[in-house]
């Protein structure tokens, strides 16, 4: 029995002092109404509502449980909307969790400015490269950089995209001379990606072509951040997402390898334990960082 759902259709029989028009109020037959009514009364083992073919009198109990169940009404329907005032607000703690490379490149540089703009939503972020239980942990929002979501009961809105091609330091390739075409890839030290789902393969796409090559790495690793780093220590060829690679590039600090060839690129999603989770705070939140995403795109 949905006790509050009686308790609501028992009020407007009271209140309306007729079995017909609760019912017509209420969108139910008079029959379906009557009986939850008589199997209310059966579960608290008492009369509600003594009825004739002419009139309809609350008992002693009855007259009770009516002002306790329109209190208890009433208090329901203040919680709810106070839940749903406070959902729409500003303010509280949003926690997200990110991959680290992520977090350090992309979450932490656009920070400052949210939180400019949102001085009451208070961030608590979690990096970590591994994809992690979001509901266990008591995430609101979870990035997740993958090249498809894998089904889920979980909510997934795609909010960017990300980029992948192969990489060197300028004194790497002057030392040990550029590759031309994917085939000269295997004389050369590679690093890969280890939670990378092309760990052991980089296919490479080019514009009339494509070539899968099957990689040895030298270095195997479970984080951009120190394939980054051992490119710029001049260590070999190794595949980074744009977030990190553009600045790298653009300052000439690291050179693409095969600039004609790209690693097919990943996208960027933000999940939610359900569309309910995402209340005006994480969606603000999102909308943000999608902006931001677009703009760097």
């Amino acid at each position: 029995m949905d006790k509050l759902g009686v308790m609501r259709a028992f009020c407007r029989i009271v209140e309306l002092k007729s079995f017909s028009k609760a019912a017509k109020d209420l969108g139910l037959s008079p029959a379906i109404l009557s009986r939850e009514t008589k199997l209310l009364e059966e579960s608290l083992g008492c009369v509600l509502l003594t009825r004739t073919t002419r009139s309809m009198t609350l008992t002693e109990h009855g007259a009770h449980y009516y002002d306790e169940a329109r209190r208890l009404l009433s208090e329901v329907e203040a919680l709810e909307t106070g839940i749903q005032a406070r959902a729409q607000q500003l303010k509280g703690t949003l926690r997200i969790n990110a991959p680290l490379s992520f977090g350090i490149a992309v979450l932490g540089p656009i920070t400052p400015s949210f939180r400019e703009l949102y001085p009451d939503v208070h961030l608590g972020i979690s990096l970590d490269d591994r994809v992690v239980d979001m509901v266990e942990g008591g995430f609101d929002i979870s990035i997740r950089i993958l090249r498809t979501l894998p089904d889920s009961s979980l909510v997934a809105r795609r909010i960017g995209q990300s980029r992948q091609a192969l990489f060197a330091s300028p004194r790497y390739l002057a030392e040990r001379g550029r590759p031309e075409a994917p085939e000269d890839l295997p004389a050369h030290r590679k690093l890969s990606f280890s939670l990378a789902d092309h760990q052991h393969t980089w296919h490479l796409e080019g514009p009339n072509t494509h070539s899968t090559l099957l990689v040895e790495p030298e270095v195997s690793v479970n984080n951009s951040l120190f394939i980054r780093d051992m490119l710029l220590a001049d260590q070999g060829i190794g595949s980074l997402p744009g977030f990190l690679s553009g600045p790298l590039e653009a300052t000439g600090a690291l050179e693409r390898v095969l600039p004609e060839f790209s690693l097919p690129s990943r996208s960027i999603f933000a999940v939610t334990a359900s569309r309910l989770s995402a209340d005006a705070k994480a969606r603000t939140f999102l909308d943000f960082l999608e902006n931001e995403l677009s703009r760097k795109d």
